[in-house]
């Protein structure tokens, strides 16, 4: 037997179950539309097609939510470099200081631009 037909039966069955989810929602879910539901939502800001006063949109939102994912992927290369410390040795030791130093000069980039406070 092949081995990658499990992995291909696996993918053949979150595909179906994709498309069966999808499919029963369609037809189960709630068809009362009104104008509240069907309008575009940006962050709590009504939307407009130009923005008031003429100024900029607020980023905030985005740019936290990005701050998060950067630091949220930084603590998910740190959680296996701490339980294989011992076996990568001095190698994995610099490798991992170097992405903190580059994680570090972000963060105090991101720091002394103000996008961490909550003005």
């Amino acid at each position: 037997m092949n081995p990658y037909v499990p992995i291909l039966v696996l993918g053949a069955i979150a595909s179906a179950f994709a498309v069966f989810s999808v499919g029963v929602a369609r037809f189960v879910g709630p068809r009362r539309h009104n104008r509240a539901k069907l309008a575009a939502y940006e962050c709590g800001i009504d939307p407009s097609p130009r923005p008031p006063d003429g100024a900029r949109f607020p980023i905030k939102f985005y740019l936290t939510a990005m701050l998060f994912i950067v630091f949220d992927i930084e603590i998910v290369f740190l959680y296996p470099w701490a339980v294989h410390l011992d076996a990568l040795g001095v190698f994995g030791f610099v490798a991992m200081a170097l992405f903190l130093v580059n994680v570090t000069v972000a963060y105090a980039y991101e720091w002394r631009r103000g996008g961490l406070s909550w003005d």
